[in-house]
């Protein structure tokens, strides 16, 4: 077995294992839009690397990696996938030491076993994918988080998919028009979460409005935006980044955004939409009648230098 770097054109083997190799089945289900995310869609904002861990030719684990659009002297490792029958004999310990010494060469100092937006799949590793976690453990990285996600339930009788026809006249009488945005709004909605929010969230919208199986969804009043809301940015199912102005909290207009977007998600066949890396529990718990149910553990070490 050797650890090559992979070009485009093995793409297509990537998706074919995590197909195979992502044990839970939401995960492997959208093997395609996570390995578009990560290994492709990323390189416009951040350098990216691929590896593969090959025996004559055939592909048995893959590795993304990549260093923080923000911060170089953090590496990320960002999805790796062994295939099942060749687990537990050292494929995955290898992908990340190479991970570890090529990341190092790129100048970082650090790496994460977490998510690096504005392009990532997950928050860090699944508390089911217990081996993951093992494997982590074992190479030295120390837990420093916890994050979670909330489910939403799109089918026929969610809290999720109420009409907001009522609450959007309320807010038309108050000046305030909601529609789906389009990619003349990106500078503004730019300038907006950039102000008001920082962190990598123009990132999230400008892979959301206009693409295909995403979009995003906003409040304005006389030109001036108030909420955002967004979905379809990193996988087909999850949901986000969500902001409301601070003067225009407790309007209802987050509640709105939230639906019209949760909408979208159920039209295009999608039974339940994943909040991602959430911060306020109970306004999705009370508005689309969420609940917690991915938890992640996110971890990190130093790189040793040679």
């Amino acid at each position: 077995m050797e650890i090559i770097e992979l070009g485009p054109d093995r793409l297509p083997e990537v998706i074919d294992l995590c197909r195979r190799a992502l044990d839970l089945p939401e995960d492997a289900v959208e093997a395609p839009a996570v390995v578009a995310t990560l290994a492709d869609r990323a390189v416009t904002d951040r350098p990216v690397l691929r590896l593969g861990a090959v025996r004559d030719g055939t592909l048995l684990g893959v590795l993304v990696g990549s260093l923080s659009a923000t911060d170089p002297r953090l590496g990320h490792v960002d999805l790796v996938a062994v295939t099942p029958a060749e687990r537990r004999r050292g494929i995955g310990a290898a992908l990340l030491t190479g991970a570890e010494a090529r990341l190092a060469a790129l100048g970082a100092s650090e790496l994460l076993l977490a998510g690096n937006p504005p392009h990532y799949a997950w928050p860090g590793i699944d508390v089911r994918y217990t081996p993951a976690i093992c494997a982590a453990l074992r190479l030295g990285f120390r837990q420093d988080r916890t994050a979670w996600n909330m489910t939403a339930a799109l089918t026929e009788g969610s809290p999720a998919l109420r009409p907001t026809e009522a609450a959007e006249q309320r807010l038309a009488a108050d000046g305030v028009t909601v529609r789906r945005a389009i990619p003349a709004d990106l500078p503004a909605l730019t300038a907006f979460v950039r102000s008001v929010f920082g962190g990598t969230w123009d990132g999230e919208l400008a892979g959301s409005v206009g693409r295909p199986g995403a979009g995003t969804h906003l409040a304005e009043r006389a030109g001036e935006i108030l909420g955002v809301a967004a979905y379809g940015s990193a996988r087909p199912s999850w949901f986000g980044p969500m902001g409301t102005a601070p003067a225009a909290e407790g309007s209802g207009i987050g509640g709105v955004l939230l639906r019209r977007c949760l909408r979208d998600q159920a039209a295009a066949g999608i039974t339940a939409a994943q909040i991602g890396w959430v911060g306020p529990v109970p306004f999705y718990s009370g508005t689309a009648g969420a609940r917690i149910e991915r938890v992640f553990f996110l971890y990190r070490k130093a790189i040793k230098r040679a």
